[in-house]
């Protein structure tokens, strides 16, 4: 059997842009992603810690060392800058590797400065 079990979380991004014009997704920072996982064009689930509401979108890559988090597109609406967010990603894996399992988990400042790892190097 197989589950669906967290690989990446990016906790506490604040908001730097937004931009309904544009066709959709968010932008995060490539040093970001590569510090959790994520890889472009991956579905992430994102908390807005500000408003409560919960959507699904996929990552683009923002320029690295940048601190950019920018909500593109109809998440534009969910969001200002300045929100406090929480970005997840998931894999499924097979349930016996679960154990030994860690996800990569980084917590951000208002810069969006990594200030806490949490996972197996």
């Amino acid at each position: 059997m197989n589950v669906t079990i967290l690989k990446s979380k990016i906790h506490n991004a604040t908001v730097t842009g937004v931009d309904k014009d544009y066709e959709g997704s968010i932008v995060i920072d490539a040093l970001l992603m590569a510090e959790v996982g994520l890889h472009r064009y991956e579905k992430v689930l994102v908390a807005n810690l500000n408003t409560g509401d919960r959507f699904e979108t996929y990552v683009i890559e923002g320029e690295r060392g940048s601190g950019k988090i920018e909500l593109n597109g109809a998440t534009a609406r969910l969001g200002q800058v300045h929100d406090r967010l929480i970005i997840f990603a998931f894999a499924t894996i097979p349930e016996t590797a679960t154990a030994t399992f860690t996800p990569k988990i980084v917590q951000l400042d208002e810069s969006n400065h990594v200030v806490r790892r949490s996972f197996a190097e």
